[in-house]
């Protein structure tokens, strides 16, 4: 069975960086997609990052201030983020998807961005 074990998160002021890091553990024989979700109090959960083939998307609200990576030969994949704002603030989740309506969750990670 995969696990997804997230790391990184804390609490950072205004215009810091953070990296998030989501290690995979158990058998992943093919990766479909992969990436971030984050979550805020009260709110749906919204993609911020996904990896699907040879495409990386966004949210708009990160473009150029976060970057989403994977290193095949660690099952990681982490999220870069710079330039950090207050409505960034939530719980971040590491997603996996092994194949069509197979995905796989991490148990969040929370990112506080204050002052």
């Amino acid at each position: 069975q995969v696990q997804l074990v997230e790391s990184g998160g804390g609490l950072v002021q205004p215009g810091g960086s953070l990296r998030l890091s989501c290690a995979a553990s158990g058998s992943v024989f093919r990766i479909y997609a992969t990436g971030w979700y984050r979550q805020a109090p009260g709110k749906q959960r919204d993609m911020v990052a996904v990896i699907s083939g040879g495409t990386i998307n966004y949210i708009e609200s990160v473009k150029g201030r976060f970057a989403v990576s994977r290193d095949n030969a660690k099952n990681t994949v982490y999220l870069q983020m710079n330039s950090l704002k207050p409505e960034d603030t939530a719980a971040y989740y590491c997603y996996l998807r092994m194949a069509p309506g197979i995905d796989v969750w991490g148990q969040g990670t929370q990112v506080t961005v204050s002052s």
